[in-house]
């Protein structure tokens, strides 16, 4: 994190040195973008960190831990397909449910088909480009979160 942070400060003294104006107007630009978005991001986080505090670890343990085995892969991946959820609250979430004791494979499980599969957004989605080639493109990427789990599992191991 450090060094995102120095490479970030270098590169808004380079932008300075290139253009005063420019790099004002995109760091006001950014700042208010930041600050339209973090109602949303804060009310979601909010109320994760609610539902997961009610939530006993055993219980998430239960579905989504090691111990659950492939019903643990299973019920991310559809967890995952049906949510409908931005990045930048899944990989916070993705970071809570770690500290809770799900294991690395179903997180990647997750995310995977939480940013690949779309159960939620498959009507626009086939009205574009067709109901087959939607399921199809869903499907394969269902199973291909399926496998990108099991090898990290391997590799995690």
């Amino acid at each position: 994190m450090e060094i995102l942070t120095i490479i970030a400060v270098v590169a808004i003294i380079v932008s300075f040195i290139a253009n005063r104006n420019k790099t004002w107007a995109g760091i006001k630009k950014g700042l208010v973008m930041f600050l339209k978005i973090l109602p949303a991001i804060l009310s979601v986080l909010i109320l994760i960190s609610i539902v997961l505090s009610l939530l006993p670890n055993e219980l998430i343990l239960k579905h989504l831990g090691e111990e659950a085995g492939i019903t643990g892969f299973v019920f991310a991946a559809i967890a995952g397909s049906v949510a409908l959820l931005p990045g930048f609250i899944a990989y916070p979430l993705s970071g809570m449910l770690v500290k809770t004791g799900v294991s690395y494979p179903v997180i990647a499980v997750f995310i995977t088909t939480l940013m690949m599969v779309g159960v939620m957004t498959l009507p626009i989605e086939i009205k574009f480009f067709g109901m087959r080639i939607s399921l199809i493109r869903n499907t394969l990427y269902f199973f291909g979160a399926l496998l990108i789990g099991f090898f990290i599992g391997l590799f995690y191991l």
